[in-house]
């Protein structure tokens, strides 16, 4: 009876192993020794290579470190000279400021000094009128003597007189010339126009007449650029006319002043503008052609190819 049950499983493994669907490890539930072998070759594959993985992370884990700390300590050096970067122009514009409070002051000292300049003497005191004349004497009557009027030496006050009231003539050059920049810097073109026309006129031939004709020219090119966005174009047009007049001034006058190149370079965009490109290009080619170390002259160049490319 045992072995006719016995029988059928046997038969059945034989089926299944000549069928190729199980081992025999997994047909009777055990593992060969070959499996056993096997498995350990395997484990020990995954022991090696999780040794290896470790050992690169190990390799790999200073050289991470050290690239981090130098990405950071690059970053500190690129904060730093940020920073002295930003402390730099922060005492400029602290040097900046106080020469602008210095030269206002010296401006407004300097109109003080003019309104002094054009103000008449002091009117009288009150009450000081001219005394009436006197009534002629009765007959008969008693004249007294004239007073006889006091001395020159009891004339003199006790006080020392007010000093005198400075003159225009006090006036440096150079603070005149700084009170119409500081006009031209605020914006106000107009009145700086006539304080640079006033500096010329009275220091022709200072160092600076050159630089003052320059602004002049700069003024009505400003005055031209507000104009053209506010849509006002005659006008606009006009002062860009008197701007070319003025630029030319300082190239005629100054030929080898300070602004010359800058008055050509401008004179140049004011043409342009204005329609005129072939004598914006013939100035450009003159600015090119006599100041080639002006600061100006590669912006002429490339104007110049613009110009040419069209």
């Amino acid at each position: 009876m045992r072995a006719t049950a016995a029988r059928p499983l046997r038969l059945l493994a034989v089926a299944l192993l000549l069928g190729g669907c199980a081992t025999a490890a997994e047909v009777t539930g055990t593992a060969t020794q070959q499996d056993l072998v096997q498995i350990r070759a395997d484990i020990a594959a995954l022991q090696a290579n999780a040794r290896q993985l470790k050992a690169q992370v190990d390799t790999l884990g200073p050289q991470v470190d050290a690239r981090l700390r130098a990405e950071a300590a690059d970053l500190e050096r690129q904060a730093n000279a940020l920073g002295g970067r930003v402390d730099g122009l922060s005492t400029t514009v602290t040097q900046l400021s106080s020469r602008v409070d210095e030269l206002s002051t010296r401006v407004e000292a300097l109109s003080r000094q003019l309104r002094s300049a054009a103000t008449p003497g002091p009117p009288s005191p009150p009450g000081a009128t001219t005394p009436p004349p006197a009534a002629p004497p009765a007959p008969g009557a008693i004249v007294p003597a004239p007073t006889p009027p006091p001395s020159p030496t009891a004339a003199i006050p006790a006080t020392p007189p007010p000093a005198a009231r400075p003159t225009t003539g006090a006036l440096q050059p150079e603070d005149v010339y700084q009170a119409a920049y500081i006009d031209f810097s605020k914006g106000s073109y107009p009145l700086a126009i006539n304080e640079f026309r006033e500096f010329i006129r009275r220091f022709p031939e200072h160092n600076l007449a050159g630089n003052a004709q320059y602004w002049i020219g700069e003024a009505h090119f400003s005055l031209a650029r507000g104009l053209t966005d506010g849509a006002q174009t005659e006008r606009a047009q006009e002062e860009l006319g008197k701007a070319v007049q003025e630029f030319r001034k300082v190239v005629a006058n100054y030929p080898r002043g300070e602004k010359t190149p800058a008055a050509l370079y401008k004179e140049a965009l004011a043409l342009i503008e204005l329609k005129q490109p072939q004598v914006a290009q013939a100035r450009l080619q003159y600015l090119v052609d006599n100041f080639p170390q002006a600061e100006e002259t590669p912006m002429a160049r490339e104007r110049l190819a613009a110009l040419k490319d069209r």
